[in-house]
């Protein structure tokens, strides 16, 4: 019972020990991110402001975004990363198991294919006869 207590233990302390290192890992990249932040990238808030950086105090650790005409300034702890606008695609461009359309410019040489489950076989011979059917 007693050995059964202590592996618990190792092993709850070799958790809190592995998450504090992890923690401390994300913390210094994103001060990192922070203390190297340019004027021109595109950066989204813990608030979901978008923008792009105008200007970095770093002494008084502030920053000042353009979002679309609209200058605001912000705090350093208020940048939560880099904005990475998504991909967007169309539900009226793919078919439904999300597979692109083919576009109206293209040739359809696709469609006159024969799939692999249809190829052609060889044909089958009589072997009585040596004749094919």
């Amino acid at each position: 019972m007693n050995l059964i207590m202590i592996v618990f233990l190792v092993f709850m302390i070799a958790l809190m020990w592995w998450q504090s290192k992890k923690a401390k890992k994300q913390q210094q990249e994103k001060q990192d991110f922070r203390a190297n932040l340019q004027p021109g990238t595109e950066i989204i808030t813990i608030g979901g402001v978008i923008g792009k950086v105008v200007s970095v105090d770093a002494q008084y650790e502030e920053i000042v975004i353009d979002s679309e005409g609209s200058k605001l300034r912000f705090g350093f702890n208020a940048i939560s990363r880099e904005y990475v606008r998504p991909a967007y695609v169309s539900d009226d461009d793919v078919d439904e198991n999300g597979n692109p359309l083919p576009q109206d410019g293209q040739d359809d040489a696709d469609e006159a294919q024969v799939p692999v489950d249809r190829a052609i076989e060889a044909p089958e011979t009589d072997e009585a006869q040596g004749e094919t059917k």
